[in-house]
């Protein structure tokens, strides 16, 4: 007889999926199973998250509404007026195909929200001390992890971030040059700062020495995050956006964040289509959603009621990473938690990297340096949970900044439009459209698109510049599913009974 399954993870790494597998199968639930994944990526996807970033977790127990915990960063500018002399620094990423643009430095760096996050989420929804979820991550992060033919490949095209500081080269570039593959990267005071963190909470990280320590580096460096952003930080709860889409509930973050709430507005306007949409109708509907997002959409985001304002007149509703995880009972975690690029800059003696979000344009489009002081940035992550009758039935989310959206909703088409599986539907080809240009993946219908008078770039192979989606789904008999995305070495672990 088939034992019932304890629940099931997908993560950016194997490691990092297996680290949340070993917690449910030791008796935890969906969301400290996704902690301890997230603490284990800042070992396995060193560049992608830690303890300087910021992220979303978007949590649904059975037949209640999901709730959604916010502690993505911050603009810095509070207290003590200071005249910040540091100057964004420019660098150049090429994804093979396509190239993008990041800032970095310490000009680059927001308020974190890392800390307080997982401290916020395990008291709210943990069952397992976080002292326990934190060691074996400690443990990782001081013995060091052999960089995977993904990760190695975002060092390398991260190698102008990496090498632009002597802190941050001395962990990825410690031999004059950057690590390659089945090399390790070592982090010994990550691994005391996660030990701290267990220990003591995210007191010491935002009014104890290490905020002290974080500040009083940025600020000889002429960046402008200061104590008193720090200790004013606090996560927020906010009410998730949702739309139905074939006779399900779509939950997903909402504003000031836009990336929820443009993938609700993508699959309105595909509901009213036939289905399944055609290449050709997803480029329409991503190109007609980025039109969308006008200055006058980026500055209501923080209104109140503007989610339904948007949404209600039109018909029914960077570098990153994410773990999804569902369990037993029935409780769905989706977790997206990003450093940017990274900003280079690595605090000593606290094992912070901080995050590059005040040079993101993603987060920025309309100029750099225009965040009032505590503004949440718009970001792009959207963790989502598809649910039917109050049940979570597909949990998912993506990294690759502006490609989330994009990435996200094809991955939802796929499985409800498609009936592919969670691991089909992410290793499924990928399109996405920005500035005129429709970028395609090998599988994708380029011949029609061309047709319908579409400018192509045409990818020779799956590429992380797609997203990173990480799914995982539950089906009518009870069964559980997982997909890790292949583009970013992605995992998914099912832990049975």
């Amino acid at each position: 007889m088939r034992k019932r399954p304890r629940g099931v993870v997908a993560a950016g790494h194997e490691l990092s999926a297996r680290a949340g597998a070993d917690v449910l199968a030791q008796g935890g639930n969906a969301v400290d199973a996704a902690l301890a994944a997230m603490l284990t990526a800042m070992s396995c996807e060193p560049l992608l998250t830690g303890l300087g970033a910021g992220g979303y977790m978007l949590v649904q127990r059975p037949g209640e509404r999901p709730a959604l915990l916010d502690f993505f960063v911050e603009a810095p500018g509070r207290g003590p007026a200071r005249a910040p002399t540091a100057a964004l620094v420019p660098v150049v990423v090429s994804f093979g195909d396509a190239i993008q643009e990041f800032h970095v430095g310490v000009a680059s760096a927001g308020c974190y929200g890392v800390p307080a996050g997982v401290c916020a989420a395990a008291a709210r929804f943990g069952t397992v001390p976080l002292a326990e979820l934190a060691a074996p991550a400690a443990a990782l992060a001081r013995r060091g992890v052999p960089l995977s033919r993904e990760q190695a490949y975002v060092v390398r095209i991260l190698e102008p971030i990496v090498t632009s500081t002597p802190e941050c080269a001395a962990v990825f570039a410690p031999h004059g040059r950057v690590l390659g593959e089945g090399e390790p990267v070592r982090q010994p005071e990550l691994a005391a700062a996660l030990e701290r963190l267990g220990a003591e909470g995210s007191e010491p990280f935002y009014r104890g020495e290490i905020a002290r320590a974080v500040a009083d580096w940025v600020g000889e460096r002429g960046g402008a995050l200061g104590e008193a952003d720090l200790a004013a930080y606090r996560v927020l709860e906010r009410e998730p956006v949702t739309v139905t889409y074939r006779g399900r509930q779509v939950a997903s973050n909402p504003p000031p964040s836009a990336g929820g709430i443009l993938i609700a507005r993508a699959l309105a306007l595909l509901e009213r289509g036939p289905s399944p949409p055609c290449a050709a109708a997803l480029a329409a509907v991503m190109q007609k959603v980025q039109r969308e997002r006008t200055p006058e959409f980026l500055a209501g985001l923080g209104e109140p009621g503007f989610a339904a304002r948007f949404l209600a007149p039109r018909g029914p509703l960077g570098s990153t990473t994410h773990i999804s995880a569902l369990d037993a009972a029935g409780l769905a975690c989706a977790l997206t938690c990003s450093n940017g690029s990274s900003s280079g800059v690595i605090v000593p003696g606290t094992g912070v990297h901080l995050n590059n979000m005040l040079g993101e344009q993603d987060l920025n489009p309309l100029g750099f340096n225009r965040h009032p002081p505590g503004r949440r940035l718009p970001s792009m992550m959207a963790p989502t949970i598809v649910s039917a009758g109050g049940q979570a039935e597909l949990v998912l989310g993506s990294a690759g900044s502006n490609r989330i959206r994009s990435a996200i909703l094809q991955t939802i088409v796929r499985v409800l439009d498609e009936g592919l599986t969670a691991a089909e539907a992410v290793r499924a080809p990928r399109l996405h459209f920005e500035d005129g240009v429709v970028y395609a993946e090998p599988g994708i219908d380029t011949r029609s698109l061309e047709e319908c008078g579409w400018r192509v770039v045409s990818f020779g192979e799956p590429n992380l510049f797609f997203g990173g989606v990480q799914a995982v789904q539950r089906d009518r008999a009870g069964s559980l599913f997982g997909g890790g995305d292949p583009r970013r070495g992605g995992a998914a672990v099912v832990v049975e009974g």
